[in-house]
């Protein structure tokens, strides 16, 4: 199905992962994709796999310039059409003990994963309303279900899946729909970025804490290594992406 009956969608934190399996699955059913990057060198290993439909945007959902950039940037593009689709996927985890957690990477993991989705969904309302288009917010089956050292971001995740229901009420009289995906363990480098930022946050903690914490970090850390060999592949979630902005119902 070509452009014209797809319409066009903008993907967040689409560097790597799940975003950028969603960017490129969209791509290929012939969405017009824009893919959110932070890094040129993201942006173009993305392109090189993907039709030349697809073009890469400079998107960071914690700067209100950068994201008013991006708008503008697909507005050039496609005019006044609108948005066929949002799926705000960014996201970062940050796991210490909360009892010596800073409380700036507090606020940071609340400022991308649950404030960054926000900021973005206001930005590009009229867009998708324009269209009537759809908005899908990637969650974490963490959003259900806490767990040690997990804190700051299951509570993100928990988060923003309130957010959504409330969107998903809110936008029901426009017959905007309002998906919210959540993903168990999937094979992405969220895995290998989150286990070295951790040992790093860690090891920046006073001495107490692993003479306090260390039997539980080594459990906690052993548990990840092993929920990351039985992760699914990121197609799972595209193909569960494509569904919400595609199904009848």
């Amino acid at each position: 199905m070509g452009i014209e009956n797809r319409g066009a969608v903008l993907v967040t934190g689409a560097s790597t992962g799940i975003g950028a399996a969603c960017a490129l699955h969209l791509d290929t059913l012939g969405f017009r994709v824009f893919a959110g990057v932070r890094k040129e060198s993201d942006g173009a290993a993305l392109k090189a796999e993907a039709s030349e439909r697809l073009s890469t945007i400079f998107l960071d959902v914690t700067d209100a310039a950068s994201i008013e950039s991006a708008k503008n940037t697909i507005i050039k593009s496609i005019g006044d059409i609108g948005l066929a689709g949002l799926v705000n996927n960014a996201g970062i985890s940050i796991n210490a003990p909360l009892e010596f957690l800073p409380i700036d990477l507090l606020r940071k993991q609340f400022e991308v994963n649950v404030i960054g989705q926000i900021a973005v969904t206001q930005v590009f309302m009229d867009m998708i309303r324009a269209a009537n288009g759809r908005i899908v917010i990637i969650g974490s089956i963490s959003g259900r279900l806490s767990i040690p050292m997990g804190g700051p971001y299951c509570a993100s995740k928990f988060a923003i899946e309130a957010l959504t229901d409330s969107l998903r009420m809110e936008l029901r009289p426009w017959g905007i729909q309002v998906s919210l995906i959540q993903p168990g363990a999937i094979a992405t480098p969220i895995w290998k970025k989150s286990l070295a930022a951790g040992g790093q946050l860690l090891a920046s903690l006073p001495p107490k804490m692993m003479e306090l914490y260390s039997p539980l970090i080594q459990k906690v850390t052993n548990g990840a290594r092993n929920s990351a060999k039985g992760a699914v592949p990121a197609q799972r979630v595209a193909d569960a992406v494509a569904h919400a902005l595609t199904a009848p119902k």
